[in-house]
C-alpha cells in the first residue's frame, strides 16, 4: 500500500470515529421541521444552580404598576396623581379597546371570538361562491396541481351570464346584483386585518399561525405549494426549488452553485425573518408564542405566491382599506411600477418600503414599537437583484414576440389570442411579451355596486404564468380564470359569446 493511504486512512478513520461519538445517534439525518422556531424556544432545563432559583430580590415578579410609589410626593397633588390616563404606546396592542389592554386580553378574546369571525366570512362566501371545486381533468400548473375551473359566482335565480351581460352597469346596480364585489378580509373590522397564511402554510410552518383569523378559501383555488422557482439567469434549469419552500434552511444549500454571491446575500435576505404587525415579540402580535417576524418569501414564496392575504397600508379609514391578494414576483426584471396602489419605481424602493412601513399597515410607529428594520441600501440593492432573477415558468407554445406559435397552438387558442388583442381589449392593459404595461389602471367598478365604493387606480399585473396565480384581482375575488373572463365581460361591456369566454380562457393558459 502507498505510504499516503497508510497515513490518510487511519486519519480518516479517526475523524469519522469521533463525529460518530460527538453526533447522537440519528443526528446527521435529521432536518428541523421549523429551525427558526427551535432557535428562538429555549429548552427546559433542571434548577439546580443557586442563581437558577427565585430569591426575595426577584420584585420585579410581583409587581403591580398600580401600587408603584410615585418618584415624587408633589405628583400625588398634580390633577392626574402622576398617571397616564390614555394608552400606552409601548404596552396597548392596535385595536385595543380600554387602556392597560395586556397580550392575555387580546388572545384570550381572540381564540373566543375565532370561529364565530371564520362562520361570518364562511356565511359571506358561501353566499358569493359555489366553493366546491371543479377540477380540470388535464391542464395542470407548473408542478402538477390541477387547475380549478369556473366561473363559481353565484347569480340571482333565473339568471345568466348572458343576460346579466344585456343590462346596463345602472341596471345592475340599481338591482344589486353584480356578482364580484369586493371581498373584504376575514378580520378588518375587529381585527385590523393583518397578513393571513393558507393552513397548507401554517401546517408547515407553525409560526405563521394566528390564534385569531384563518384562511378563509378552499385550497383548491390556491397556487401550489410550494409552487416552482425558475431563473432567468438559468433557464436550463427550469424549476429550481427541488419541490422544496425555500427557507432559511436550506437557501444556502439549494443555490450556493447557482447564483452569484451577491444574489445569494440577496436572499438570504429575503428569507430572513423580521418583526412585522401580527408577527413579532412584543405582547401586541396575533400569534401564541413570541415570533421573530416574517420573511419576504412567507408571502412569496419561492418567488412566487402561497395565496396569502393582508390587507392595504394605503387607506384610510378602515372600512374603505382593501383586500390585498399577495402578488407573484415573477418577472420583476421587466416591471418598472410595484405596490397595487403606491406605484412604487423601482424594486429597491418597493423593497425599503416594505422593511420600514408597509409590513406595518403604513404605520412607521408602530415599526418603532415593534422592530423596525431599517436595511443598508447595498442590502436592499442584493434583494432586489436576487427578486429580478426570479422569471415565468416556460410558455412551449409563445414564440420571442409573446405571440403563439400557429404550428403549436390549437385552433381555439388561436381564437383567444385575436379576441385577447381585438374584442375583449385585454392587451390594451395587457400587452405583449410580458402581457403588462406598468400602468395604473381604475375600471370604475362602483358603476355597478349599489352600496359600496370602487377600488380607484389598481396596478395592472403581469398575465404570464397566470395559471399558477389563483385567486385573481387584487383581493382574490376572482377564483378562477373563468370567473375573470366573466368580470370583465361585465365590466367592460364586451358582450362576449360562450364560445369566446372559452377560447380566452384557453389562450391565457398558453401564457
Amino acid at each position: 500500500m502507498p505510504l499516503y493511504l497508510k497515513v490518510v486512512l487511519p486519519v480518516a478513520g479517526l475523524i469519522l470515529g469521533i463525529f460518530s461519538l460527538t453526533v447522537p445517534e440519528g443526528a446527521r439525518s435529521q432536518q428541523p421541521s421549523d429551525a427558526i422556531a427551535q432557535a428562538q424556544s429555549p429548552k427546559e432545563v433542571p434548577i439546580e444552580r443557586p442563581e437558577q432559583k427565585k430569591t426575595a430580590h426577584d420584585l420585579s415578579e410581583v409587581f403591580n404598576p398600580s401600587n408603584a410609589e410615585p418618584s415624587s410626593e408633589a405628583l400625588t397633588n398634580q390633577t392626574d396623581h402622576g398617571t397616564m390616563p390614555g394608552f400606552d404606546f409601548y404596552r396597548d396592542g392596535l385595536g385595543a379597546t380600554r387602556p392597560g389592554m395586556t397580550f392575555d386580553d387580546f388572545y384570550r378574546a381572540g381564540v373566543a371570538n375565532k370561529a364565530g369571525v371564520m362562520a361570518t366570512q364562511r356565511r359571506l362566501l358561501e353566499s358569493r361562491y359555489n366553493l366546491e371545486p371543479k377540477l380540470d381533468p388535464v391542464v395542470t400548473m407548473s408542478r402538477g396541481k390541477p387547475l380549478p375551473v369556473g366561473p363559481t359566482a353565484k347569480l340571482p335565480a333565473g339568471m345568466t351570464w348572458e343576460a346579466l351581460a344585456a343590462l346596463s352597469p345602472d341596471e345592475i346596480r340599481v338591482r344589486d346584483i353584480f356578482p364580484y364585489k369586493a371581498l373584504p378580509h376575514a378580520s378588518q373590522g375587529g381585527g385590523l386585518g393583518g397578513q393571513v397564511f393558507p393552513q397548507m402554510q401554517t401546517r408547515m410552518f407553525p409560526r405563521l399561525e394566528r390564534y385569531d383569523v384563518e384562511f378563509d378559501l378552499p385550497e383548491a383555488f390556491l397556487p401550489e405549494f410550494p409552487p416552482a422557482m425558475y431563473l432567468q439567469s438559468r433557464p436550463e434549469l427550469g424549476d429550481v426549488s427541488r419541490g422544496e419552500v425555500v427557507s432559511i434552511n436550506n437557501y444556502y444549500r439549494l443555490f450556493v452553485d447557482i447564483l452569484t454571491a451577491v444574489q445569494l446575500d440577496g436572499l438570504r435576505l429575503l428569507v430572513t425573518p423580521f418583526p412585522q404587525e401580527e408577527f413579532n415579540p412584543t405582547g401586541d402580535r396575533k400569534t401564541a408564542q413570541p415570533s421573530l417576524g416574517v420573511t419576504c418569501f412567507d408571502c412569496h414564496t419561492n418567488g412566487h405566491t402561497s395565496g396569502a392575504f393582508h390587507i392595504t397600508p394605503d387607506q384610510r379609514p378602515e372600512q374603505r382599506r382593501i383586500r390585498l391578494d399577495t402578488v407573484s414576483l415573477r418577472g420583476m426584471f421587466n416591471q418598472q411600477i410595484h405596490g397595487s396602489k403606491r406605484s412604487l419605481r423601482s424594486v429597491e424602493d418597493f423593497t425599503e418600503f416594505e422593511q420600514r412601513s408597509a409590513y406595518f399597515n403604513g404605520d412607521m410607529i408602530h415599526a418603532l414599537k415593534k422592530g423596525m428594520n431599517i436595511l443598508d441600501r447595498i442590502q436592499v440593492t442584493n434583494m432586489a437583484q436576487m427578486q429580478n432573477m426570479l422569471d415565468f415558468p416556460p410558455a412551449p407554445k409563445l414564440t420571442v414576440t409573446g405571440m403563439l406559435d400557429p404550428a403549436k397552438a390549437t385552433a381555439g387558442e388561436l381564437a383567444g389570442e385575436k379576441l385577447f388583442f381585438g374584442k375583449a381589449q385585454c392587451s390594451a392593459c395587457h400587452p405583449a411579451p410580458n402581457y403588462l404595461d406598468n400602468q395604473m389602471h381604475d375600471l370604475h367598478v362602483e358603476r355597478f355596486l349599489k352600496n359600496e365604493a370602487g377600488d380607484g387606480p389598481i396596478k395592472a399585473f403581469t398575465l404570464r404564468g397566470i395559471k399558477d396565480s389563483p385567486p385573481y384581482f387584487h383581493d382574490g375575488r376572482l377564483l378562477t380564470l373563468e370567473d375573470t373572463v366573466e368580470f370583465f365581460n361585465l365590466v367592460l361591456e364586451l358582450k362576449l359569446t360562450p364560445e369566446e369566454k372559452h377560447n380566452l380562457v384557453e389562450f391565457m393558459r398558453q401564457l
